[in-house]
């Protein structure tokens, strides 16, 4: 049995500067992919927690069973192809399951999203997935399971042609799910009313995440040329809003210009607090934006605790007083207890393109919010090299696993670092 007691976030701060925060460096996947290591997704194994596992572009498979102290690297391989946007989550029987993009054959490119589960580390299945829609494009994915009964939603970008500028090709968002845990889905129906262009920009619908609310409701936002954007369902997918609905503007766009990276977008990240705590049924919905100038990149949080709809004033979760970036921001909740932990780069030290990374934390449900300098040195990257859309952050009962990508000399490597809050 674990002992817990309290440490105040400030004194937790002190104690975590003072022991330094462990980073370990992840084992790169042998590959030809000159960028493999980048968009890390990572979950822990409700079930036995010293399990986790991580995700990387293209085929990056990695898993740990001491916690993250060492990890294990190989491929991943599907007869479908494994094609980057790595998704993992485990569900509460300790099934995990890695949702990527799939290069099946010639002239089928990134035609379906594929789901492979294991229920040992590395023994995955073959996969399955939504039926293709012909030749159009299915992109830039994100899935919920519902705790109670492993029912997987899952939702992302259907393009008529990427990266089309012709105005009769449009990206609209769609929605499937799974209700055997894993083995079969839904047909893919559409949920946004309002499509967007193809360029993969500010005018392309995209980054939509699913949510749980407490009596099963389904949530997801997404950004576009409206902005932040809301649907919801009460009956499992099978209807929604008549339209999506606004809940907050996206200024500047999600498709944001950092010096020195080659692209970073600011997408949202929707989450719910399941944990059955003092802010159970509360959605938190994390993104990035230069409201504040192109200088001034932040990192940005609302809550809403009526179900959607209606939501707080954007809170900031950088605590710098500073004119610098905070980019490319991920969160997550911890199931046992509501904690809100999110990880981001961040410039506030520097005047230049050296950038660290920053895990920020709220036990109150964002009325306050704290963060700490987690990364042993600055890096800086290089705007040539592609350096991913995302990073990764997973919680469970105090135990928080932050993970990046940082490059040296352009050198991508991959990196988690070890908070044990009890």
């Amino acid at each position: 049995m674990r002992h817990y007691f309290f440490i105040g976030f400030v004194s937790l701060c002190s104690l975590l500067e003072a022991q330094s925060v462990k980073n370990i460096c992840i084992p790169r996947v042998a590959s030809a992919y000159a960028y493999n290591q980048c968009e890390p997704s990572i979950a822990i194994n409700p079930l036995n927690p010293q399990e986790i596992s991580a995700g990387t572009v293209l085929q990056g498979y990695h898993f740990s069973t001491d916690g993250g102290q060492t990890w294990t690297s190989q491929s991943l391989k599907s007869p479908y192809g494994v094609y980057g946007d790595p998704v993992l989550q485990y569900d509460n029987n300790g099934r995990l399951y890695y949702f990527h993009l799939s290069d099946y054959k010639q002239g089928s490119h990134l035609d379906r999203i594929v789901c492979q589960i294991a229920d040992k580390p590395g023994q995955f299945s073959e996969g399955s997935f939504p039926n293709p829609n012909g030749t159009k494009v299915q992109d830039k994915h994100w899935v919920v399971i519902d705790p109670i009964t492993n029912f997987v939603y899952m939702t992302w970008t259907q393009f008529d042609a990427y990266n089309s500028a012709n105005p009769k090709d449009s990206s609209i968002i769609v929605f499937s799910k799974s209700m055997d845990r894993g083995l079969s889905w839904t047909e893919p129906i559409r949920i946004s009313k309002f499509g967007g262009d193809c360029l993969d920009g500010d005018n392309t619908v995209e980054g939509a995440v699913p949510a749980l609310g407490p009596n099963g409701e389904i949530f997801v936002c997404w950004s576009g040329p409206r902005g932040i954007m809301l649907q919801k369902s009460t009956d499992g997918g099978l209807t929604w809003y008549e339209e999506e609905r606004k809940i907050a503007d996206h200024f500047g766009g999600w498709d944001i210009n950092i010096p020195g990276v080659y692209r970073a977008n600011g997408l949202p990240f929707l989450m719910s607090d399941l944990s059955g705590g003092k802010n159970h049924g509360h959605l938190y919905l994390n993104w990035c934006d230069q409201r504040n100038g192109v200088n001034n990149t932040d990192v940005w949080l609302l809550k809403s605790v009526d179900g959607g709809e209606s939501w707080s004033e954007p809170i900031r979760v950088n605590q710098d007083h500073t004119q610098s970036h905070q980019f490319l921001s991920s969160m997550t909740i911890d199931p046992k207890n509501g904690d809100l932990h999110f990880v981001y780069y961040d410039r506030r030290r520097f005047n230049d393109n050296r950038t660290d990374v920053y895990w920020a934390h709220s036990s109150d449900g964002g009325v306050t919010i704290n963060d700490l300098l987690i990364s042993k040195k600055p890096f800086l990257p290089n705007s040539k090299i592609f350096f991913g859309d995302y990073l990764g952050i997973a919680a469970l009962d105090g135990r928080v696993r932050p993970i990046w990508p940082r490059m040296d000399n352009g050198k991508i490597s991959l990196w988690v670092a070890l908070i044990d809050l009890y």
